[in-house]
């Protein structure tokens, strides 16, 4: 038996607070929405009661922000591709956002189990005016638990269209790219965070958000691994490899509080929902 699903998610602002309505077809949801910063800025977690998808399952989430609104999204839980007897398994994300919308996109990590045929695709579309922050961790296997990545692909799609584009394929029986000091290197943990706006930013806000993330990551036990760059006007990433999840996305934590309080004048808040 397969599941598919889908979850749409819209935020407006209506005086000075922005509201969440959704709407969904089969097992995903929405948590109630809260708001620990205050009316304007309003969080949200995705369930997904299934836990995971196996052979055959595709789960299509959009969420939109209109003018003004300002959402952030996560999740209880990684999202895991179990093994498949053949037919691949697809999670779809759209992020669209209108002019002088905010969004940030905070789920936990995706896991791919060892014989998995697994796709992860995000496409972010901004209006000008439009900022947001993201991430996509990925974690192959569960090396911890004895259980490596040994068979089965995974392919990510992370675009902004006609701006930034982004294709991979990890095939467990590559080892060139797997275990090859110019690929993968044995890691097993890809990470990448994103600031992207909807139009060109001002030059020195760009070289704001590489400056504060060269500057964490100067420090960090993954700076080997790890680098910052700005491939487009509209776009600064951190791209991290590392042996297992948990060090990635301390890391890729920190940036983003580092970005929220010099890009957005926004104090740390961290989703009650990870500290449980």
């Amino acid at each position: 038996m397969t599941w598919n699903a889908t979850l749409a998610l819209d935020y407006t602002r209506q005086a000075g607070k922005t509201l969440a309505h959704f709407r969904h077809s089969g097992p995903l949801r929405i948590l109630q929405s809260l708001y620990p910063e205050g009316d304007a800025i309003c969080h949200n977690v995705i369930v997904h009661p299934p836990g995971g998808l196996v052979g055959g399952d595709t789960l299509e989430l959009a969420f939109s922000a209109a003018p003004g609104a300002h959402g952030l999204i996560t999740t209880p839980g990684a999202t895991r591709f179990y093994r498949s007897t053949g037919a691949p398994a697809l999670q779809s994300t759209r992020l669209t956002l209108e002019a002088g919308a905010r969004m940030e996109w905070l789920p936990l990590e995706a896991i791919c189990y060892s014989g998995c045929l697994a796709e992860n695709r995000l496409s972010m579309t901004l209006a000008p005016g439009a900022e947001l922050m993201g991430w996509d961790v990925t974690a192959l296997g569960l090396p911890a638990a004895g259980q490596p990545f040994e068979g089965g692909s995974f392919r990510q799609h992370i675009e902004v269209p006609g701006v930034w584009l982004e294709r991979a394929r990890l095939d467990a029986t590559d080892t060139l790219l797997m275990d090859s000091p110019l690929g993968m290197a044995g890691r097993r943990c890809i990470a990448s965070l994103f600031f992207v706006a909807g139009s060109k930013l001002e030059r020195n806000r760009r070289q704001l958000a590489l400056d504060c993330a060269r500057e964490i990551l100067q420090g960090h036990a993954l700076n080997p691994s790890a680098g910052a760059t700005s491939p487009d006007a509209q776009v600064v990433v951190v791209r991290v490899l590392s042996p297992v999840v948990e060090p990635a996305m301390a890391l890729l934590r920190q940036v983003w509080q580092a970005w929220r309080k010099e890009l957005w004048q926004l104090a740390p808040s961290t989703p009650r929902l990870w500290s449980t």
